[in-house]
C-alpha cells in the first residue's frame, strides 16, 4: 500500500464493529510505526523495502512498542483534538483522552497484523511468516486495484456506521 492511508479504511470498519473496545487512534499510530521501515529503505534507495517489521513476528514487536510508546502519544493527540473541538464550538466531537488497555491492545495488534496481511497481498518482497517460512503465498491473491477499493469501501462503510451511531446517540440524549 502507498503508506498508511489505505490501511485506515479497515481501521474505520473495525472501530464501527469494536466500538469502545477498539482504539482507532492506537490503530493509526501502529500503522505509521509499521511504515517507518519501508520509508527508511526508500530513502536509502534499497531494492527490498519490506523487511522484518513486515512479518507477523516483527509486527508483534511493533504492536508492543506502540503500546508502550504510542499510548501516551495518543493521549496527547486526543487532548489536542478536544482543545480544537472546544475552540470551534464542536463540543459534541470531544472524546475521552484516556485509552484503556483492551482498546489499546486491540488497536495495536489488529493494526500491526492487518498491515502485514494487506501488504502481503501486493508486495513481492514481503515474508509474512519469517522466520518460519520464506515465501509469500498471499501475493497477488487479489488484484491491487481491488485491494485498494476494498480498503476504501471498508473505510466509507465504517465512517457511515460511526456517523450513524454518533447521530443516534445525540438524538437519544436530547430526547
Amino acid at each position: 500500500m502507498p503508506f498508511t492511508p489505505f490501511h485506515l479504511g479497515p481501521g474505520l470498519a473495525l472501530k464501527a464493529v469494536g466500538g469502545r473496545h477498539f482504539s482507532l487512534t492506537m490503530f493509526g499510530v501502529t500503522q505509521v510505526a509499521m511504515d517507518v521501515e519501508p520509508l527508511v529503505h526508500m530513502l536509502r534507495g534499497d531494492s527490498i523495502l519490506h523487511g522484518i517489521t513486515h512479518s507477523y513476528a516483527g509486527a508483534t514487536v511493533i504492536a508492543l512498542a506502540a503500546l508502550s510508546l504510542g499510548r501516551p502519544f495518543c493521549w496527547m493527540a486526543l487532548a489536542y483534538w478536544n482543545r480544537i473541538a472546544s475552540l470551534r464550538w464542536l463540543n459534541g466531537l470531544r472524546v475521552s483522552t484516556r485509552i484503556g488497555w483492551i482498546p489499546a491492545l486491540t488497536g495495536a495488534f489488529l493494526g500491526a497484523y492487518s498491515h502485514v496481511f494487506l501488504d502481503s497481498l501486493m508486495h513481492a518482497d514481503m515474508r509474512p511468516w519469517w522466520p518460519f517460512a520464506a515465501g509469500n503465498g498471499l501475493l497477488d491473491a487479489i488484484p491491487v486495484g481491488w485491494l485498494h477499493l476494498l480498503c476504501l469501501g471498508l473505510g466509507v462503510m465504517g465512517a457511515m456506521v460511526l456517523v450513524a451511531v454518533f447521530v443516534w446517540n445525540k438524538i437519544a440524549i436530547e430526547t
